[in-house]
């Protein structure tokens, strides 16, 4: 079993298949890695088995992984401001006493 700790999601699904074994998320009922990785750069935390382990060909190695420069929401408008409460409230109406 081949180290990806460290890499690039992108560069240990091919280190890992050059060695005959797949990369597999936590969450076996989960979206796929592709999906869960896809876009932006992720980055390998763990793995296991460990590195070095024995494993048999195209055997799933559990990764956990983080977005390289801490994520992102995506696009996002601006917020605008709350209106001011006397403003959003309505008027007493003379007529109603």
């Amino acid at each position: 079993m081949p180290d990806v700790v460290g890499l690039p999601v992108t560069v240990a699904r091919q280190v890992a298949a050059e060695a005959g074994v797949a990369l597999a998320q936590p969450d076996p009922d989960g979206p796929p890695l592709g999906a869960l990785t896809w876009p932006g750069v992720w980055v390998i935390d763990e793995q296991a088995p460990a590195p070095g382990a024995r494993v048999r060909r195209w055997d799933s190695v559990v990764v956990r992984f983080h977005e390289e420069g801490g994520g992102s929401a995506g696009v996002r408008e601006p917020r605008r401001p709350l209106p001011e409460p006397r403003a959003a409230s309505a008027a007493k109406d003379p007529e109603d006493d």
